[in-house]
């Protein structure tokens, strides 16, 4: 395999990730393990792997929150999860897809039917998305295209990154519906801001689930950008359900939940290649890339 995929096995019981260390190396993947939950955290804002497999019972915190430190770091939060666990009960496997792991196997199991499942979860994780579910913009390939014609664009262009900070906890304490309920409430915000003050060759995607990037012109970068912020601050407790919202007004004030707006203008250039251009645009907000 020209690019082998990278596997991270997080296992407590030796034996059994030495075995399946080797078994997966044999399949023609580059595997990592890890005993303990903290190590694994570590080893995946060192190299981030395409795939963890993930037993749920470690000898220090467990798999579910090993599993939401993953899903709360932007390096990580995209990266398939599979749980390998002896529980069985019906809660933990719901509690496990409410994280976002995307696939779960009991002990003992079938190393064959382990095996596929990896291929799968790997191949679906390489079928690039167009458009993200949740609020049906660009993202993954789309996206990349259109940042890929800045790289040679000699007009003042101007690139704008939202992040929403806090969304796990706000999904974590009210569901994914409402967390959904938010992600769509933003990105009207920001298709409105964008079809009111900007110009008719302006984008919007994502880089990230959490992460909205919208491209302009320099001219209508700041009026953008304003709207937005003003438009949210003003809406940012309406997010809450009405019960919470002296809780939402408290939240606020803690910055639980906020917008995290930076910018890139081609004047920081010039960018000679994707991945500049994209690392500048992560790192403009001021939050860890």
């Amino acid at each position: 395999m020209a690019d082998k995929s990278q596997i991270l096995i997080v296992e407590d019981d030796l034996d059994l990730a030495e075995m399946l260390n080797a078994y997966f190396r044999v399949q023609g993947y580059e595997v990592q393990t890890a005993a303990w939950g903290e190590d694994a955290v570590r080893i995946t804002q060192e190299v981030r792997p395409d795939l963890v497999v993930l037993d749920i019972r470690l000898p220090d915190i467990d798999g579910y929150e090993v599993c939401r430190r993953l899903r709360s770091h932007r390096r990580t939060q995209d990266v398939p999860i599979i749980f390998l666990t002896e529980k069985r009960d019906r809660v933990d496997k719901l509690l496990g897809l409410e994280l976002g792991v995307v696939d779960y196997i009991t002990k003992p199991f079938d190393i064959q039917e382990l095996r596929l499942r990896v291929r799968n979860t790997l191949r679906r994780a390489d079928q690039v998305s167009v458009s993200n579910p949740v609020t049906g913009l660009a993202e993954g390939l789309f996206v990349d295209e259109r940042l890929i014609t800045l790289l040679t664009d000699d007009t003042p262009w101007c690139v704008l990154l939202m992040s929403i900070v806090g969304l796990e906890n706000f999904r974590e304490m009210y569901g994914f519906v409402a967390s959904d309920d938010v992600l769509r409430a933003v990105s009207l915000m920001m298709s409105n801001a964008v079809r009111d003050l900007g110009s008719g060759d302006d984008f919007i995607g994502h880089l990230a689930p959490h992460d909205f990037v919208i491209v302009t012109d320099s001219e209508h970068c700041t009026a953008i950008r304003e709207r937005i912020e003003t438009r949210l601050s003003q809406s940012m407790e309406y997010f809450y359900p009405l019960k919470d919202r002296d809780k939402a007004r408290q939240a606020m004030e803690e910055n639980r939940l906020r917008l995290a707006i930076g910018e890139v203008r081609q004047t920081a250039g010039p960018f000679n290649d994707l991945e500049p251009l994209k690392e500048a645009i992560l790192k403009s907000t001021g939050l860890e890339a």
